[in-house]
């Protein structure tokens, strides 16, 4: 399934921003979404997920200030940025996968164990 980023852009500290990604040709929702990141010179790393329950988890980074959601009749996922830093800047991802991931030890996460991610969308905080 391929999936497609938009919402990124340019913001000031403080701000805040809505990223969505959306499934392309299919309401199919992976039972595991996912936000990844990364920043220039740095690892992609897990920013939140959200199983098919809903439940969420978040990187100790960003929790309070991202919201990770989903609307599975869109099958469009969400990510609420409040209260951005320079340091959230980043090319950001969406990825699909199975339910297990979800459960995973949040530092094992990887970007290449989900089946689905679209070509990322650009957050600059500055």
């Amino acid at each position: 399934v391929q999936l497609v980023e938009s919402g990124g852009g340019l913001v000031q500290p403080g701000g805040s921003l809505r990223l969505s990604c959306a499934a392309a040709g299919t309401t199919y929702t992976s039972d595991c979404m996912a936000w990844f990141r990364q920043a220039p010179g740095k690892e992609r790393e897990a920013v939140a997920t959200i199983r098919a329950d809903s439940t969420t988890r978040y990187a100790d980074s960003v929790k309070g200030r991202f919201r990770i959601s989903k609307d599975n009749e869109r099958a469009t996922l969400y990510l609420q940025m409040n209260g951005l830093k320079p340091e959230d800047t980043a090319m950001y991802y969406c990825a699909g996968g199975s339910w297990y991931l979800c459960a995973s030890t949040w530092s094992r996460l990887r970007f290449t164990d989900f089946s689905s991610w679209g070509q990322g969308t650009q957050v600059t905080v500055s």
